[in-house]
């Protein structure tokens, strides 16, 4: 990717300081990223530092290239300030998200924007060497259109659909994704970009980007949950993604809704995926077909893309089939909220794309089943970030590392 050794902040920290600047940088640098732009004063009055102190501060960070000078501010009565603002585009991150049957790559800017992006679909879930190969594709075609993000790169945030425990973020589930052997193999991304790799379930990805940038914005506990070939969810408690123990919480695909049901791959039966996961709802329409001989849906050709698009056009057979869905899941959203009791629950997936006619009737089996408190306090809302959103989700796993720890940035033109 580049020419010359990689550096980042810390290689630009004085040796010895009675400041202590790598811990006070730190809080200047998060609190002018937080606040986009500010002047010195005012950050001299909201860490209650000394103006001298932050001058210093500020002196080493616009080294770093990740701060600048933007102008004249207002005056608050004495002489008017030069504001400080953080550099949004001075470095790159990439977001890779891989579901078992995709894809998807984005490049972001420090602010969670997407520059752009790419997507394939693959089957990951058999095919671990091709879907390693085809993500670094994906990343080497996004930085290319990108190529002064690939010069400054801050990591790769990867969301893969398995439980992972925090304390070994290289194993993946054996139940989930056998063909893998229990190990990712995301050294190859790391030595290939020379740049830090952060792994996280794809659920808990989509809560951390609906919480950052999303429907999620202001709200200190609500549940993601994504429904797509799997179904998973993530949960915000008190402002942070909680994974559990060993990494496994928000399996909710795996609740048990009947005892009886089919055969779920995890071993048990009439889990929540076995009824609303896209090759059960597959199965739905095509069971339902000969009752609705006027439906638009192909029997020769049916795809849960094509369920979707039939049910934003009113097809009986496809609302029908939605409508199923939201019986299922709503059963489950119910016991979600009288244990967890959660301010929202935000519904993420391809799903979603049909809007309310998931989340009408998933609202309504909700409101049986519940605690009339327990929905009270919680809103039932769609994702606000589309498809891309757990790629998003990747890249600001790197973007929250980064700003806990300000050393992990490259210093940007420093050589």
């Amino acid at each position: 990717m580049t020419d010359h050794p990689r550096r980042r902040v810390s290689d630009l920290l004085p040796a010895s300081t009675s400041l202590r600047p790598s811990v006070l940088a730190d809080e200047v640098l998060r609190l002018i990223w937080m606040e986009r732009t500010i002047s010195r004063a005012e950050i001299a009055r909201r860490l209650e530092l000394s103006r001298s102190t932050v001058s210093e501060l500020v002196t080493f960070l616009l080294e770093t290239g990740l701060v600048a000078e933007a102008g004249i501010g207002a005056s608050s009565g004495g002489r008017r300030p030069i504001t400080l603002e953080f550099q949004d585009a001075a470095c790159g991150i990439i977001g890779l998200d891989m579901g078992a049957t995709h894809i998807t790559v984005v490049l972001t800017d420090l602010r969670g924007r997407v520059l752009t992006s790419a997507y394939s679909e693959w089957p990951v879930r058999t095919d671990p060497d091709g879907t390693r190969a085809r993500a670094i594709a994906l990343i080497d075609e996004c930085l290319v259109r990108a190529p002064g993000a690939a010069t400054q790169l801050l990591g790769i945030g990867v969301a893969v659909p398995s439980p992972v425990d925090p304390r070994h973020p290289e194993r993946l589930s054996t139940l989930v994704l056998p063909a893998w052997n229990g190990r990712n193999g995301f050294d190859r991304l790391r030595a290939r970009f020379d740049v830090p790799v952060f792994i996280d379930n794809d659920a808990n990805l989509g809560a951390l980007a609906e919480q950052w940038w999303g429907a999620g914005r202001g709200i200190a506990d609500f549940a993601y949950i994504k429904v797509a070939t799997g179904v998973g969810s993530g949960h915000v408690i008190e402002g942070r993604v909680r994974r559990g123990a060993t990494g496994v919480a928000g399996e909710i695909g795996h609740v048990a809704i009947d005892p009886r049901g089919a055969l779920c791959s995890c071993g048990n039966r009439g889990c929540l995926v076995t009824f609303v996961g896209a090759a059960a709802l597959v199965e739905r329409a095509r069971t339902l077909r000969p009752e609705f001989p006027d439906s638009m849906l192909d029997p020769r050709h049916l795809t849960i893309e094509a369920i979707e698009a039939a049910a934003l056009a009113d097809d009986p057979l496809a609302v029908q089939v939605v409508a199923d869905a939201a019986g299922y899941l709503g059963i489950a959203i119910a016991g979600l909220l009288n244990i967890m009791n959660p301010a929202a629950v935000i519904i993420g997936g391809g799903l979603t794309r049909v809007g309310d006619r998931l989340l009408g009737p998933l609202r309504e089996v909700v409101l049986r089943r519940t605690f009339v408190s327990a929905v009270a306090a919680s809103e039932i809302k769609h994702s606000e970030l589309g498809p891309l959103g757990v790629a998003v989700g990747a890249a600001t796993l790197v973007l929250e590392a980064a700003l806990a720890d300000p050393a992990l940035f490259p210093t940007i033109g420093a050589r």
